[in-house]
């Protein structure tokens, strides 16, 4: 990648952060928090990554490792696990929100914004044409890791790429 090709995807990466944090969230709770990974940094969350796939048996971080060696930058996106305080939802498998703290259950609205917060930002990164997959393993390893604050419990990678062919097509 060239360098203006670079300065482009970093420049993506920090819309994509922007767009997480504006899109819209359950009560107006912002539980969102975002990182962006630069070269030092990925090679050190593949590694990570690679273990996992021996130790636990996931050949799927293995793959998604080499495909994050081949990126300059990784955007990673969390949430925080803060029920919302909605009298009447359930959608947790609990009656309310006191009931699913003392439980320490996932509010499923902290997914949910999640959710929008990752599709709004890989819609940035589609609208100027760098190619992108959210990779679970990515966050999950992020967070094994301590990238994020304590806090978040939840996350999702987003390995960014700017070249002739998608390296996140034809994968093995």
């Amino acid at each position: 990648m060239n360098k203006s090709e670079q300065k482009a995807t970093e420049q993506v990466a920090n819309l994509m952060c922007v767009s997480a944090r504006t899109a819209p969230k359950a009560c107006g709770i912002d539980n969102i928090e975002t990182l962006i990974v630069k070269k030092d940094k990925i090679l050190y969350l593949a590694k990570a990554m690679q273990k996992i796939a021996k130790t636990e048996k996931k050949p799927s971080f293995a793959r998604d490792a080499k495909n994050i060696l081949n990126c300059d930058i990784v955007v990673l996106i969390g949430t925080k696990i803060k029920p919302i305080g909605l009298r009447v939802c359930g959608f947790c498998g609990f009656k309310d929100c006191a009931t699913a703290q003392k439980k320490d259950a996932v509010c499923s609205f902290n997914s949910i914004d999640l959710g929008i917060a990752v599709g709004s930002a890989v819609g940035i990164a589609a609208l100027f044409h760098i190619d992108n997959r959210i990779m679970y393993s990515v966050g999950k390893t992020a967070l094994e890791l301590g990238l994020f604050k304590k806090d978040v419990k939840i996350a999702l990678g987003v390995p960014l790429s700017a070249s002739g062919k998608n390296i996140f097509f034809d994968r093995a």
